[in-house]
């Protein structure tokens, strides 16, 4: 049975006092919910909160990482130093890597094949822009961009991939895709799978909504069947912000 589960993306955002201060805040949160709950602060602050949270339910992950074991690549990060700290769940492909990093479909397949082959998770982030929103090409879009990077695995990597579908128009922007629209979406997605590798396949692979969640249509947009959390941005940032998401469920 496929997971609920919320994770943080902290961005580049938060200092080393930050982070302590704000994992200290999530630490004083409670819940009753059965969802997975992640964060994922920026690199230089992943092993003090892995420290901090280990004993806690929350999990580490990390924002990115490079497709490489080791090498010349200055300012990267590889899957063993990951693990080597005790993170063992990466983001990979959002939209902001995509668009201010130039990260093609090509190039995620690498880094996707480099983290299932050390035992990673990874959260697998694509979406739409406005353009093609408006265009009615959404479907398109986001039906290559899973094709692209993740249709050369085998069915049994998708018990170590979680999906999140990001409308980019609706990140950082205030605007959210509408509880049907990201229902809508989903299921789409879910059929994507489904051509390809088997409805035992597709119904147990979650599939996070991405797209300026908060507190206050969180529950509308995780009552949709095909939803299966969320992958929060700037409502993360803030621990009851956050934990009221996590609620949600």
């Amino acid at each position: 049975m496929r997971k609920n589960i919320v994770a943080g993306n902290w961005k580049m955002n938060n200092d080393l006092a930050q982070t302590e201060a704000l994992i200290t805040a999530l630490k004083n949160q409670t819940t009753s919910s059965n969802a997975e709950v992640m964060v994922a602060p920026t690199f230089t602050n992943l092993f003090q909160a892995y420290q901090a949270l280990r004993t806690s339910n929350i999990e580490v992950i990390a924002q990115n990482m490079h497709f490489a074991e080791n090498g010349a690549y200055t300012g990267e990060i590889s899957a063993n130093m990951l693990k080597s700290i005790g993170v063992n769940t990466v983001i990979l492909g959002h939209s902001e890597r995509r668009e201010y990093f130039n990260e093609t479909d090509e190039l995620l397949a690498k880094k996707t094949d480099a983290a299932l082959a050390k035992g990673m998770r990874v959260i697998f982030c694509f979406g739409e822009e406005l353009a093609d929103r408006k265009s009615g090409n959404e479907e398109t879009i986001v039906g290559n961009q899973i094709k692209n990077a993740l249709f050369h695995l085998e069915a049994a990597a998708f018990q170590n991939i979680v999906l999140a579908y990001e409308p980019v128009w609706a990140i950082g922007t205030g605007e959210t895709a509408s509880p049907e629209q990201a229902q809508d979406m989903h299921a789409f997605i879910r059929k994507t799978l489904a051509d390809k590798y088997g409805n035992d396949v597709a119904d147990e692979v979650s599939i996070l909504y991405g797209g300026s969640v908060k507190p206050a249509n969180a529950e509308e947009i995780f009552s949709k069947p095909d939803v299966d959390g969320g992958l929060i941005g700037g409502a993360a940032l803030n621990a009851e912000d956050f934990f009221a998401i996590v609620n949600a469920f």
